[in-house]
């Protein structure tokens, strides 16, 4: 990388995308086209959803992982370039500042260093501070005993055992579950793993999945306790949510 910001944009074919824990001395936006990204740093599990991004600072270990069929622009920021959140965070992503990057992704080679080149980074750095950050992560611990858990229930999202039951397969009393959960994510165990079917919703629902489909794989009884469950988390419904973010996309 020998600017201060560079993109490059990929497409994944009909199988979900991985990259295995890694890090880099520039700062990382995962900018997503179609589909959704989960990107797992110490600590926190993150969904970059469709028509948003998420925000790396430079230095922190991560994975990235991108749903089949999912169109991804990676935009990379030197250290010092901007002044960008020194934590991660997910971010609104403008139209102008979308095509800003996409036509940077797109510059041949020989012009990555001309006038207009400087020009194009210059205002999308200027664009790119002024995002508004929100809040689509899930507290993660690498405690050996919740890392089990954790990895369970990524597996089958929609297992309903309580925390009594959760305790007894993991060989400890209901009572240290609950406290462990609190003191490792700052949640309580019901309130974890409703962020986790939130993740989980907002990912499937930006690569196609209808309210109905994730709802039975969560293992909601019924749609509309679903609903109920994504309005009470996001401030609205899953129909008035993605409908705002073509919208915005649009624009």
């Amino acid at each position: 990388m020998d600017a201060a910001v560079a993109a490059i944009q990929i497409r994944t074919q009909a199988v979900v995308g991985e990259l295995a824990t890694h890090q880099h001395r520039q700062g990382q936006l995962v900018m997503v086209l179609h589909g959704a990204v989960t990107c797992e740093v110490p600590g926190a599990l993150w969904m970059a959803p469709a028509h948003g991004g998420l925000w790396i600072p430079g230095g922190v270990p991560h994975s990235n992982r991108v749903t089949a069929n999912g169109n991804v622009c990676f935009l990379f920021v030197q250290d010092g370039a901007a002044l960008m959140p020194k934590t991660c965070c997910a971010l609104a992503i403008h139209p102008l500042l979308r095509e800003l990057i996409l036509h940077l992704a797109a510059l041949p080679k020989g012009g990555q260093h001309d006038a207009e080149a400087t020009r194009l980074r210059a205002v999308l750095l200027d664009q790119l501070v002024r995002m508004p950050t929100e809040t689509m992560h899930l507290p993660v611990s690498d405690e050996p005993r919740l890392r089990r858990l954790i990895e369970a229930l990524m597996q089958d999202p929609s297992d309903r055992s309580t925390a009594s039951q959760w305790a007894s397969r993991l060989a400890m009393s209901e009572r240290t579950l609950t406290r462990l959960v609190q003191s490792e994510t700052g949640m309580s165990f019901g309130r974890w793993r409703q962020r986790l079917h939130l993740v989980l919703a907002l990912q499937w629902m930006s690569s196609g999945a209808s309210v109905q489909q994730v709802a039975e794989k969560l293992g909601y009884e019924s749609v509309s306790a679903f609903i109920v469950m994504f309005r009470k988390s996001v401030g609205k419904p899953p129909a008035r949510y993605f409908s705002e973010r073509r919208l915005a996309q649009a624009a």
